[in-house]
This record gives structure tokens, sequence and C-alpha cells, in this order.
């Protein structure tokens, strides 16, 4: 089983020509409200990838919370863990420009009283993995990460919004994920440099942290036990990439959780992320497992397909 401990918010998405400058104002046609936060996100794709999933964060009491909440009632992923607390639900603001790409500012509100105390509610053991963002309280995040690893359950970091990691994060991971801004980040706080390549190499033989980080087109790369391993990008016509980098971290911990190793389980987040940038919005555009499947065995050698 999978929880996931993390944000839950309502996305509010317009289109725009071109993404504003500071200072800027541009128009949109109009704006849809569609489910995302990291965790949320993250929880509907590994559901949607094939896994068990239950999810625990935290929502307010009003109306925005039920829409947040609607497709991961509607996919079965377990909301027993989800707190309601008096404050406003949280909500992001994207603007999707005509290639696809996207800014987006995030408006935290009941996601910073999310309490690692709620995992109590769906207790970890061995054959469990915690997977966890940065959209909710450090500090709450790190002692989630101890409970898991006290329980023998995995831990899998995305380290999104990107940030420097202490001894202490290390220590609880067993797999961290990043896309090539924060494992650039992360590289210069640890004085490694910006390459994906040498950051990933260094966390794993440094902190025997499996280390895997996102290339968008370039598909996605990883080093664990110091053995490299890589999955190619399918070709894609690219839509809209909200949603990318959860669709692939979902997939990627469903993988693992049906015990593929790395390299089966990066073709699968590969062609997550992939199918998610063909769709518009956040959870509208996560894909289900027999078309994840379909994708991964088109991009993968066979030995990579099976683990």
């Amino acid at each position: 089983m999978i929880v996931v401990f993390g944000s839950i918010n309502l996305d509010l998405v317009t289109e725009v020509a071109a993404i504003p400058r500071p200072g800027e104002t541009v128009l949109g046609p109009g704006y849809a409200k569609i489910p995302g936060g990291k965790g949320a996100n993250q929880a509907l794709a590994a559901r949607r990838a094939g896994a068990r999933v239950a999810l625990v964060g935290a929502t307010g009491r009003d109306d925005f919370a039920e829409a947040a909440l609607a497709l991961l009632a509607a996919d079965d992923v377990d909301l027993t863990g989800v707190a309601r607390v008096e404050a406003p639900t949280g909500a992001a603001f994207i603007a999707v420009d005509a290639r696809g790409e996207n800014a987006i500012v995030v408006a935290s509100g009941a996601n910073a009283f999310a309490r690692a105390d709620g995992l109590a509610a769906v207790p970890l053991g061995p054959n469990d993995t915690l997977l966890l963002q940065r959209e909710t309280p450090d500090a709450e995040n790190l002692a989630a990460a101890r409970r898991a690893k006290a329980a023998g359950a995995r831990v899998v970091l995305n380290l999104a919004p990107a940030g420097a990691l202490s001894e202490a994060w290390l220590r609880t991971l067993d797999v961290l994920v990043l896309n090539e801004h924060e494992a650039a980040a992360l590289g210069a706080a640890t004085g490694v440099g910006s390459a994906p390549d040498a950051v990933a190499r260094a966390i794993d033989a440094r902190h025997g942290v499996a280390c895997v980080v996102t290339l968008g087109a370039e598909g996605a790369i990883a080093w664990t036990g110091g053995v490299r391993r890589e999955a190619p990008a399918p070709t894609i016509e690219v839509v809209d990439t909200t949603g990318a980098g959860d669709a692939f971290v979902g997939a990627f911990a469903a993988a693992l959780d049906h015990g593929l190793h790395i390299g089966g389980a990066l073709l699968r987040g590969v062609a997550a992320g992939g199918l998610a940038c063909t769709r518009h919005g956040a959870q509208t555009s996560l894909p289900r497992a027999p078309e994840i499947e379909a994708l991964a065995l088109k991009i993968g050698a066979a030995d990579l397909i099976r683990g």
C-alpha cells in the first residue's frame, strides 16, 4: 500500500498567450476549477497506476474541499486521514501558455495545518510505501518519514518545491525524486554542481539513497547502488505540462509498490508523465494503468519492463 502525506488544493487554471512577466497583466478567456496539490495529485496518480492508496493531509471546511477531494473519492483513494481544519482549502493559480508551459502560485491554506499524527489513521508496515513532497510543513514531513522508517516502510520524497536536505532528512529516505531544476538547487547546496547525473550519483554514493531525476523530453535517470539506469521519453504532442511530474512520481511509486525494480519503475513513470502532457489539468490528465503499460512497452526494452 502507498500512503501519501501531502497537500490538497483546488487549482484555478487559465490559458494565456504567454506567461506574464513581473508587473505585466495578461488576459485569459476563462478558468477551470480542477482538483490539485502535489500530495493529492500523486495519490491519484498512484491509484490510477494500480496501487492501493491512502492520503493523509488537511482541507478547510469550505466548498473548495469537496471539489478538491472529488476525483480522489471517485477512484477509491482512502481519505480517512484527511483532516478538516479552520483554514481555507489550499489553492493554486495556474497560467498555461500556448506551448503547454505553465507558471504556478500556490496558497497553502489548510495544507499548513497537515500533521504527521494523521498517519495513525492508516498504519504503515514493512510492505508499505510513504510518499512525501514539500507543500506541507517540513517538520511534519520529517516526523512522518521517521514514523514510516521506524515501521519498516519504504520512504520516497519528491523534493518539490526545491531546497536543501539535512542529514536528518537523508537518513530517513530510501528514494529521492527530483526534476532537473530541483537537482541543480540540491547540487548547489551540496557542492556537487548542477548536472543531474552528478547530483544523483553523489546522493546515491554518499547517503545510500536511490536518486531519480526527471529530464522532461529527455526522459529520466536514476542512480542506485552505484548503478546508473535511464528511461527515454516517448514522442508526444504537448498540450499542458501541469501535473506531468506528479504523474511520473505516482506511477513510479506504484511500480515500486508492485515489486518492480528501479528500471521498470522509471519506464512507467516516464510513460505516465508523457501521457499527462497530452491532456489539460493536473488530476484530470492522470493516466490509468493499461495505457501506462502500453506506452512503457513501446519505449522500453523487455528487461526494463520486467523490472
